[in-house]
């Protein structure tokens, strides 16, 4: 159970990141992984490009220094092969969002499939995938079009 609570751990404190606008922490936390969408046209590697892809296309508001959202991560599924010191997760996201003009909504959903390692005896995130299933307003969101 102890691999288990730390690979969930990792997932809630990406969350707990983004819903901060600590995008420096996220670089971190995805320092080892592969970020990619569905499309497979985003493939981003690195502490500083994953720094940089969240401060490009994540709107911050200047009164609280965050994107004014709650990522609700639910239902991960967790294979792990002790042996090998690695696993996989498959976890389902909603994101809320509430601004002065937008009410408190849900405003996309979607699905993460992770892959973690055992690197000296701590896991690391190798893969960062997310898929989006459901779409509502994320106008006040987003600092691109989704899909850029």
């Amino acid at each position: 159970m102890e691999s288990f609570y730390a690979i969930t751990n990792l997932l809630y404190g990406y969350g707990e990141r983004i819903d901060a606008g600590d995008f420096a922490g996220i670089g971190e936390l995805l320092a080892d992984a592969r970020v990619s969408d569905e499309s497979g046209r985003l493939d981003i590697r690195g502490t500083e490009a994953v720094r940089h892809l969240y401060e490009a296309t994540t709107r911050l508001y200047p009164d609280t220094g965050t994107p004014k959202t709650k990522h609700v991560i639910t239902n991960p599924i967790v294979e792990i092969d002790e042996a090998r010191g690695s696993a996989e997760c498959r976890s389902q996201y909603t994101v809320f969002q509430q601004t002065d003009t937008l009410p408190l909504q849900p405003i996309i959903t979607g699905r993460y499939h992770h892959r973690f390692e055992r690197v000296e005896g701590a896991w690391k995130i190798t893969a960062h995938r997310f898929f989006v299933d459901l779409v509502g307003d994320i106008s006040q969101h987003l600092l691109v079009p989704l899909g850029d």
